[in-house]
């Protein structure tokens, strides 16, 4: 039996080679291709990190655009609110009106008191009422400069909040 296995042991040694070489041969073929496919891999993914970057400054330098805008919109909006005060201010400090309602009022007095003693009571009254609609004037023509000033920078805010809305969707 001995000299059986003498015999054959050279063949199976060479099937033993031969499927060896058959194993080597197909690792070394699936390293390659796994190499291959690990270089396109690597490949795609440095295109997709170019192009996600790309894509990150691309919106970045929107998003900057329309923050500057926004920003020039903001300043804007406040010279115009700022002008208001200033408006509103002036048109305090204008007197005029009401300087003429007082100086009306105390010629009307004036003339008034120089009169008989029988028309003094009536003269009074008409004193009185003139004085009245000189203060009612004076009072109406602050209100109306408030009111003004007030409307002049409602109409600024919203014109300042609609001009940052548009620059939002350019």
């Amino acid at each position: 039996m001995n000299a059986l296995w003498l015999r054959i042991l050279p063949y199976i040694a060479a099937v033993a080679m031969v499927l060896g070489g058959l194993l080597l041969a197909y690792s070394h073929g699936q390293s390659v291709k796994d190499a291959e496919w690990q270089a396109k891999w690597s490949a795609r993914d440095a295109l997709d990190a170019d192009a996600k970057a790309l894509n990150e400054s691309t919106e970045r330098a929107k998003e900057q655009a329309r923050q500057n805008t926004i920003n020039k919109v903001i300043q804007d909006g406040q010279k115009v609110i700022d002008q208001a005060y200033a408006d509103g201010a002036a048109s305090r400090d204008d007197r005029s009106l009401r300087d003429a309602a007082d100086e009306t009022a105390g010629r009307v007095a004036a003339s008034q008191a120089g009169g008989h003693s029988c028309t003094a009571a009536a003269s009074q009254a008409a004193t009185r009422a003139v004085m009245v609609f000189a203060d009612v004037l004076k009072r109406a023509d602050q209100r109306a400069g408030d009111l003004a000033a007030d409307a002049d920078q409602s109409r600024g805010r919203g014109v300042t909040c609609e001009r940052a809305y548009d620059g939002l969707g350019g």
